[in-house]
């Protein structure tokens, strides 16, 4: 059995990462971005590469990346700083009140869900 100060070798350790917007002027060097980071998606039409680094580097690899004569320019994504908690946002919300006498009370507002497919007269 291991104790709590052995670890396994093989333990996963979780990056944080962060997605950078790479605007192009061509996609002949998609090679060269390969080397910052994992390219996730490349759009040919609109000419744009998706690409995730590390958190630490984001701001290394921005600054590097703007230098490169083929980019436009380079955005990084909001998504890890939003709030992703949607508990009282979508459907039948619930509000709670402490009350004194009687613990927790939980009453039900009446929200309608309607589908777009369907419609009331």
């Amino acid at each position: 059995m291991l104790t709590n100060e052995q670890k396994l070798p093989n333990e996963l350790v979780v990056q944080k990462r962060r997605g950078l917007v790479v605007w192009v002027y061509s996609l002949k060097q998609l090679r060269n971005l390969r080397k910052f980071g994992f390219i996730h998606h490349v759009s040919r039409k609109m000419k744009y590469v998706i690409l995730y680094v590390n958190e630490e580097d984001v701001e290394r690899t921005t600054s590097r990346l703007n230098k490169l004569f083929f980019v436009r320019r380079v955005e990084t994504s909001f998504r890890p700083d939003i709030n992703m908690n949607f508990d009282n946002r979508l459907g039948n919300r619930v509000r709670t009140k402490l009350e004194e006498d009687d613990g927790f009370e939980v009453e039900e507002l009446n929200t309608r869900i309607q589908l777009a497919d369907t419609a009331d007269d």
